[in-house]
């Protein structure tokens, strides 16, 4: 399978929940009893459609032929205040940081995660109450039962927003995939054109005495991401949740501060909330600056965003990206 087909972030599912069982409208009769009273039972309660975190999954994938979800209904209530069976309810199961969405409103109806957590996407209805319950002292014979309540559906769009500490923001061809391979046990494809990352890339960092931070590489910004050209939303959608953005700007850029000013705006335009997070700028390809030209990068920077100058080629001052991508994110927490 290509890396495209492996990776699915958007899917749309028709879900509906089972309709609640009607209540029996039922009196005891036997040999015994010639004219007993009310004895109906309550319909049961109709299957819910379920979200359920799994963190073993990290794609969406399993679930792209999962068209329509319909769940059982409840069973009707019986004589002898018999209660009709519960639908059995459906559990999909969910990477972590899956968003749940209803189609018709685009409101979100559910969000997972932390793993084994369950969130009704849609609701079984209710089981109707037999006529048992409704007898009274002035009336001894009730001649009605409650119908089941209606379930729910709808269709329901699920996407994924990739769950990692940092997320790594550049142009294509920046050197974010290079960066992955060298610092985490990350494979991700590596070639000297635009876009060679189609889909996001996980990777855990080792850091000091067995502590550990995830950084994911992100398909690259180009200007105008936030219209949806490139990769567009499809892209954007992903870095919501990393609590660091760690914009990756190579040496060899004819202007630095251009081409940061380009991917802060497309953040801004996309979601001007993703400017509240962290932000650590590293300058990749260093290796082809000497101290003079670094001091001059430097200065085109912005002075209240740290900054480190890096080489994945010679490893030049990937330790220290390290150690601050770790003090930053220490600091996020507290």
């Amino acid at each position: 399978m290509s890396e495209k087909s492996n990776f699915v972030d958007q899917i749309r599912v028709f879900c509906r929940s089972g309709h609640g069982g009607a209540g029996s409208k039922h009196f005891m009769r036997n040999k015994l009893t010639a004219m007993g009273g009310p004895d109906g039972g309550d319909g049961g309660r109709g299957a819910h459609v379920i979200l359920k975190g799994n963190s073993q999954l990290w794609t969406l994938l399993h679930l792209r032929y999962f068209k329509n979800v319909l769940a059982d209904d409840g069973e009707n209530g019986s004589k002898n205040n018999s209660s009709g069976l519960t639908g059995k309810d459906i559990y999909i199961e969910v990477p972590l940081g899956t968003v749940a969405k209803d189609e018709e409103t685009n409101m979100v109806v559910a969000e997972i995660l932390e793993d084994g957590q369950e969130v009704i996407l849609a609701k079984g209805g209710r089981g109707g109450l037999g006529n048992s319950n409704f007898k009274t002292a002035t009336n001894q014979s009730p001649e009605y039962a409650q119908p089941g309540e209606d379930g729910e559906e709808g269709w329901k769009v699920l996407e994924l927003k990739v769950l990692a500490d940092v997320g790594l923001v550049g142009f294509p061809n920046a050197g974010k995939s290079t960066l992955l391979s060298r610092i985490t046990a990350a494979k991700p494809k590596i070639a000297d054109y635009a876009f060679t990352t189609i889909v996001p890339q996980l990777g855990m960092v080792e850091y000091r005495d067995g502590k550990s931070f995830c950084i994911a590489d992100l398909p690259g910004i180009i200007e105008g991401a936030a219209e949806g050209k490139g990769l567009g939303h499809r892209f954007l959608r992903h870095i919501e949740r990393n609590s660091i953005l760690l914009f990756l700007i190579p040496a060899d850029s004819k202007d630095h501060k251009k081409e940061y000013d380009i991917l802060y705006n497309e953040l801004k335009e996309y979601n001007p909330e993703m400017l509240q997070k962290d932000f650590v700028i590293a300058i990749s390809k260093s290796d082809m600056l000497d101290e003079e030209l670094k001091t001059a990068v430097a200065k085109e920077l912005p002075k209240k965003i740290p900054h480190v100058f890096i080489s994945s080629l010679t490893g030049t001052g990937l330790q220290e990206l390290k150690d601050l991508l770790w003090k930053t994110l220490n600091a996020a927490v507290k």
